[in-house]
């Protein structure tokens, strides 16, 4: 029986950790997770912030998922929205989901996020 859900893998580029840490770490202001040696051995890093876990994980072949995202939970929507595009991320707003309020973004690889709050 399903419990719950531990994380998401996003993929990454090689050599894209430092971007990574400064958009989920700086922007997000996400806390980056140790990652057990054998996995650090790989590249990639791993954020938390309360509930949601996100893996990001380096793929030789890197192509930024363009539909295939997390849907973020998050308070205070507009304030994040604003942060995003202080920090020159783009923010794709969208009303067609029944009693949320919602955007949709990009991380610095490409890879598509959505941020929603209850209305």
């Amino acid at each position: 029986m399903i419990t719950g859900l531990d994380h998401v893998l996003l993929a990454a580029p090689s050599g894209s950790e430092d971007r990574l840490r400064a958009f989920y770490g700086g922007v997000l202001g996400m806390t980056e997770l140790p990652k057990p040696p054998g996995l650090a051995a790989r590249g990639g890093c791993w954020f938390g912030s309360g509930t949601c876990v996100l893996h990001l994980g380096i793929e030789r072949d890197f192509r930024p998922a363009r539909k295939a995202h997390p849907g973020i939970l998050v308070t205070g929507l507009d304030a994040l929205a604003a942060r995003l595009a202080a920090h020159g991320t783009a923010v794709v707003p969208d009303d067609e989901l029944p009693g949320y309020r919602r955007f949709h973004t990009e991380d610095p690889v490409g890879d598509r996020l959505e941020f929603l709050e209850p209305e």
